[in-house]
């Protein structure tokens, strides 16, 4: 009896795993071209064809384009580059989620709400018998996590040892830029230990053959370069340019250290992400990229970079930054090069960051129960603003909130962190506002804490350091020092609502 149900378990399995791995993988994609042929099937983008200048007009056009909520723009002819470019691809909320595969960034969450859930309660109620079935049809997601080297990539078909960045339609983006910028790189690099990191780092163009790298002291990348400085070592790195969606996207996302953006990748997918060895160096990068740039950095070079138009919509300053010095590129025969333009919200990257929001907002409710929902909102440019609502028990919740989400990664520079009650939408800032203003005394509900600010903060006095600001416009009692009765929102009589409900039309209204 034994041997059997194990047989039907295991063959119960089996079917599961198969029906669990082509239901995971029907919507994602090999590449950006097949991102760029599913966009065109949805009507979500649209080619220009007439001339284009990579200096200025581009970011105009694809600005005012982005203001209006439109699609993405390939633009087919760009001056002095043969290569069509593509900007905005990310540009809205449907365009994130297809990207990722998913109907819906809330949609993806729950898939990922759902495994971790999944993983809680196994490893809180274990059981063998339980947990292989239960286990089994998740593997080919266990699976996805491990990248997968392969040995002809399409980032490696043509071999260019003469080209340089001038040969790349490169865009300034605004009038007071220090220069052309890459503005969607995917910069691999590895600390020389075993750890790889693959984040998104502006890059201003300085001549055909040198780029500063602009990574800020606190991200991985600045971690490795420091070994190499300690070493007196070359660095190297590969710069990528395209490839799959979701390997664009996790360079972006805000993973613990140590971390591959590419696990993240593979698991976004629902496949394993695709690596290859660049041509000059043990480095791995995405083997579907247009473009790969591979070269390296000497730790005793620096130079000025910026100013650049940044996604706060100012100018962030002038500073000091490595130097990307590009010795080849590899490439696609028929690439396609991909940009974008920040500034003034909502613009592209607004909906890359909100797709990090709803990601890894499972995670963040996970290590902190009582958070029911977040939002950044767009003004606030992803981190400067976070509005979150909570199931508060006991006197100082909020401020444990506060502290736990400034102890969080990326969150720390959090400038404003607004506490609400579970039952406030905190989707709808006209709510949030009106249960702030009226909810919160400024001497017991408002903290400030002085910690890390993002580099690209201008307003602090001094750089990447300043004063945050916490409300707690939650419900007070007595347990937090208030000697007065808490009023109550006004509400409507739900019997006669309904009435209502019911004789609307007779109103003629």
């Amino acid at each position: 009896m034994i041997v059997h149900t194990f047989k039907f378990l295991l063959l119960s399995s089996k079917i599961l795993v198969l029906s669990s791995f082509f239901c995971y993988n029907k919507r994602m994609y090999t590449d950006l071209q097949n991102f760029i042929d599913r966009l065109e099937k949805a009507g979500e983008i649209k080619r220009i064809s007439a001339t284009v200048n990579p200096e200025l007009e581009i970011a105009e056009i694809a600005s005012r384009v982005m203001y209006k909520g439109g699609p993405a723009l390939l633009f087919e002819n760009v001056k002095g580059s043969a290569y069509p470019l593509l900007i905005n691809a990310f540009g809205s909320e449907k365009r994130m989620a297809l990207a990722l595969g998913a109907e819906s960034l809330d949609a993806k969450a729950v898939e990922i709400e759902n495994l971790l859930g999944w993983l809680w309660t196994t490893a809180r109620n274990f059981s063998l018998l339980k947990a292989i079935p239960e286990a089994v049809p998740k593997l080919p997601l266990a699976l996805s996590l491990i990248p997968k080297k392969v040995n002809r990539p399409l980032c490696q078909e043509v071999i260019d040892d003469e080209a340089g960045f001038d040969s790349l339609p490169i865009l300034k983006c605004w009038p007071q830029d220090g220069g052309r910028f890459l503005t969607l790189p995917l910069v691999c690099a590895e600390d020389g230990e075993g750890l790889r990191n693959m984040g998104m780092y502006r890059m201003q163009v300085y001549d055909n053959r040198a780029a500063g790298m602009h990574w800020h002291i606190n991200k991985d990348s600045a971690h490795f370069f420091q070994k190499y400085r300690e070493k007196g070592k070359w660095m190297p790195i590969a710069v990528a340019l395209g490839g799959d969606p979701a390997v664009t996207y996790s360079a972006t996302a805000p993973l613990p250290e140590g971390l591959w953006e590419m696990v993240l990748a593979g698991f976004l997918r629902g496949k394993p992400a695709e690596v290859c060895k660049a041509t000059l160096s043990d480095l791995l990068v995405p083997a579907d990229a247009e473009f790969v740039l591979e070269g390296y950095i000497d730790p005793a070079e620096t130079r000025e970079e910026g100013p650049f138009g940044d996604h706060t919509g100012f100018y962030s300053l002038k500073d000091i930054y490595p130097v990307f010095h590009l010795q080849r590129i590899t490439r696609r025969k028929a690439p396609i090069y991909p940009a974008t333009v920040v500034g003034r919200p909502p613009k592209e990257d607004c909906w890359m960051a909100k797709a990090t929001e709803r990601l890894f907002l499972p995670l963040i409710k996970q290590l902190c129960p009582e958070i029911v929902d977040m939002n950044m909102p767009l003004e606030g440019v992803f981190h400067n603003c976070v509005i979150v609502s909570i199931k508060k028990r006991f006197a100082g919740q909020a401020r444990k909130v506060m502290n736990f989400l400034w102890g969080m990664g990326q969150m720390m520079s959090a400038k404003l962190i607004v506490v609400v009650d579970a039952e406030v939408n905190v989707q709808d800032l006209s709510e949030v506002a009106w249960r702030a203003l009226n909810n919160i005394d400024a001497r017991h509900d408002l903290v400030l804490n002085d910690g890390v600010l993002d580099a690209l903060d201008h307003s602090s006095p001094l750089p990447r350091y300043g004063t945050r600001l916490g409300v707690d416009a939650t419900r007070k009692g007595a347990d937090e020092g208030r000697l007065r009765e808490w009023a109550p929102p006004i509400e409507s009589d739900p019997q006669t609502a309904a009435t209502v409900d019911k004789r609307w039309a007779e109103y003629g209204l």
